[in-house]
């Protein structure tokens, strides 16, 4: 246990590291920091002044020293367009970008799973069609597309829902959350069913075919030759066996939801972190890109490695091969 923990450490070291460099690297390309801060009356003193100050003059490798060794004490430095900490700016974000995440995938999870079991034990009946086919219109349709939509019809047209922003929220002083509010609650609907709804046919395509497979198994056939129950067989077997690679290929979509939400927040204006980076990519603020590309590989890394305890101690293969 000791020897996988420290490999998947090492991994998770390594990857980072990666990571930081290719965001410091290829947002040196997005543009000029200095032409967004200054007018076009600035002289050119002042813009190499500026430059100067910001270390911008600096070789790229001094520069990327620099950010790491800043990075590993907790600092990021001063965002160019809003002269605030860049950790401040994302840590009074980030609890808008969580919340959304965590609530879409549990939608994702609580619609997901029963439907790929239920397609998985009848096939052939009309319902698990049609969850094939709603399934498939998930996958297909563009996510912005997909807010649209419900914007258009459950915001615009029958007025239940607010098209925009979080709603009322409470501070909690380390935390804000909009789950305590009424308002919080209608307006996370609709970014939620956004952002869950290509995950939730994601995860129930994966239980469907994982549930066709197990029930083919021969240990599924020994236990119906012994005349194990049917329902022991679907849930105590068949599903047991079906959610090891479901538990990892979720955790990644866990993720892909934080990381990839930029989009819907886009769409809802939700004040989270996706949104924060696309401001930051039309202002050419280098920290911020940089510092949010090293966050979701962190988020990543750390759902990864959680991910690997996991299967880890739910799979006793994985216990034989770390003995030998």
């Amino acid at each position: 246990m000791i020897r996988f923990l420290l490999q998947r450490l090492i991994q998770a070291a390594s990857v980072l590291l990666i990571v930081a460099l290719l965001a410091f690297v290829m947002f040196r390309f997005t543009g000029d920091p200095v032409a967004q801060m200054v007018s076009q009356d600035t002289s050119f003193a002042d813009r190499e002044a500026l430059r100067e100050a910001l270390g911008l003059n600096a070789p790229l490798m001094v520069q990327f020293g620099h950010f790491v060794l800043r990075a590993l004490q907790g600092e990021f430095g001063l965002s160019y367009q809003m002269g605030q900490p860049v950790f401040s700016l994302l840590a009074d974000r980030l609890p808008a970008s969580l919340e959304l995440s965590f609530v879409a995938f549990g939608i994702a999870l609580a619609i997901g799973i029963p439907m790929g079991v239920y397609s998985g034990l009848r096939p052939d009946s009309w319902l698990a069609r049609l969850f094939l086919i709603v399934s498939l219109a998930g996958i297909s349709l563009p996510t912005f597309f997909i807010g649209i939509m419900l914007i258009l019809y459950f915001g615009v047209e029958l007025s239940l829902f607010p098209t925009f922003g979080r709603g009322e929220t409470v501070d909690l002083g380390w935390w804000t959350t909009g789950l305590l509010t009424k308002t919080g609650w209608q307006s996370i609907v609709l970014p939620a069913c956004t952002l869950g709804l290509f995950q939730m046919t994601f995860i129930m395509r994966l239980v469907r075919a994982e549930m066709l497979e197990v029930l083919r198994a021969d240990y599924i056939k020994f236990a119906r030759a012994r005349g194990i129950s049917s329902f022991h067989i679907h849930f105590g077997h068949a599903l047991k066996n079906t959610l090891v690679p479901v538990t990892t290929i979720a955790g990644l979509q866990l993720g892909s939801i934080i990381a990839f939400g930029i989009v819907t927040e886009s769409v809802f204006q939700w004040p989270g972190i996706g949104l924060l980076f696309l401001q930051a990519i039309s202002t050419v603020d280098i920290p911020v890109m940089s510092t949010y590309l090293l966050l979701v590989a962190l988020i990543f890394v750390t759902i990864n490695f959680i991910v690997d305890i996991l299967y880890f101690l739910i799979d006793p293969r994985l216990r034989v091969m770390d003995k030998s």
